[in-house]
Formats: C-alpha cells, structure tokens, sequence
C-alpha cells in the first residue's frame, strides 16, 4: 500500500518577517499608485496649479508610502467654544428723503381739549408717496373782440402747437417718445397706462403723434448727424436695428445706432 508522505519545506522556501512585512508595503505601494492612476484618469480635473513650495508637507502625493498614508489618513475631532459678539441695536436706518421734493403737510392733533394745555414742541415723520402720473388739461381762452365803428373783429393769435390742429400738447408728446425709447414701454402699453387714469387713445391716434413728432426732431436729428461727422473718433452699436426703407416697401434693412466721443 502506498502511503503519500508530507511534504518536506526546504530551508529557500522561508521568508523573512522583515521581508514579508516588506512585500505587504510593496503591494500596498502598488495599490495606491493604481487607485491614483484611475482618479486622474478617469476622475474630475483641474486646471489649477499648485507649485511645490506652496504644498503641505503632509499632503499626499503619488509616490507616498503606505506608513505616510497611514499617518496622513488619520483624523483627529478638536472642538472649542467661542463667545458670539452681540451687536447692538440701534435705530433702522431710512432712506434720506431730498429737501427738493414738495412737501404735503398734514397735523394730527390730539383728540382731547387743549384749552388747558400749552404747546411745548413738535416731532415731525416724513414719509414718501407716490402719486401717479396725471393728465390736465391748458385750456387756451381767447376773448375775441368787435371794434365800435369798423365792426372789425380781433383775437389774438393761438401760440403754435407741435401738431397744427391737434391736441396732444409738447409735454404729452415728449412723455411719450420718453417712454418707449428710455423706458422701453411700449405705445400699446402706454395707452393702458393712459387709460387707468381716464384717457382712451386709439392706436391710430398715438401712431399718428409719433409719426409727426419724429418730422419735427428731424432738423434736431440733421445737426446731431453733423456734429458727429465732425469728430475724429466715431463709435457703433453692433446691436443690429430693423430699418424702414421708404425706397423699398415691404422690406426692412440692418441698421446700426451709432455715437462719437469727443
């Protein structure tokens, strides 16, 4: 009967506490270069760049040995207690209110009898509001007259209006071309602005206020445009604007704002 034998360990086959402990940090070496080689690979970038005499002298690197990681890897819980300032309050800080503006005074008396009381001072509150814009009417009177003898007939001339024959006042028509090209509000949006405070526009009539308020700034417009081709320095708006043409109807052409700098 065959009997198997154990089996006999030669004196090559034993390694060493040091060297074993030696091969452990080897692999764990290996691992960690690994795991590092994947993070950068596949992991988030940045572009940021740190220079070597700014780094921590304990932060990890590449090449760290696993007794560093070790080390490095372990946290240490500080806490501590600090005394929170108290601030304190004071009076609420309120917008200054400019000394130009008009001012509506209003007395509140005491609702007792002050016939046995005697004034001693005053505390003042002021407060801002805001009342809407209104529409009035400059209602123009001129009182014509008949001469005794000749029956001749005088009245005084009516001062010249932007739009002959029209109603619509310079303070009404500068409002509204203020409106739509500083304010960006739009002529159908101001009509329903008009409206809330009693006035119906119809869409031909603002239309037709624009058209003719435009003729009369175009003198203002023509010196404009000579002022700024006299200047050695022009400046454009690359924000294109969608022209009229009155040469070619029914079609728009790209336009430019332009400005000088003197």
């Amino acid at each position: 009967m065959n009997t198997t034998t154990p089996h006999s360990i030669s004196a090559e086959e034993f390694v060493s506490k040091a060297e074993y402990d030696k091969a452990l940090q080897e692999i764990a070496l290996l691992k960690h270069q690994i795991n590092e080689m994947r993070r950068l690979i596949f992991g988030s970038k940045s572009e940021r760049f740190i220079p070597a005499d700014s780094m921590d002298s304990e932060q990890l690197s590449l090449f760290d040995t696993p007794s560093i990681l070790e080390e490095s890897q372990s946290s240490q819980e500080i806490q501590y207690s600090r005394k929170r300032p108290i601030k304190e309050k004071g009076a609420p800080v309120r917008v200054e209110i400019p000394q130009h503006l008009p001012r509506i005074e209003k007395v509140i008396e005491p609702d007792i009898n002050l016939t046995q009381y005697r004034k001693i001072g005053e505390k003042v509150t002021e407060v801002l509001e805001y009342n809407p814009g209104h529409i009035f009417v400059k209602k123009i009177v001129r009182p014509q007259y008949v001469h005794l003898e000749t029956e001749k007939i005088t009245i005084a001339e009516l001062p010249a209006l932007p739009i002959p024959k029209g109603n619509a006042g310079a303070s009404l028509l500068a409002y509204l071309l203020v409106s739509k090209y500083v304010d960006h509000i739009p002529f159908d949006r101001q009509r329903k602005i008009l409206k809330r405070c009693g006035i119906s526009i119809s869409k031909s009539t603002i239309n037709g206020w624009f058209i003719k308020s435009t003729t009369l700034l175009e003198l203002l417009y023509q010196e404009l445009e000579k002022q700024v081709l006299q200047t050695d320095y022009l400046q454009a708006d690359e924000s294109p604007i969608k022209v009229q043409d009155p040469n070619k109807k029914g079609a728009l052409h790209r336009g430019y704002q332009q400005g000088n700098r003197i």
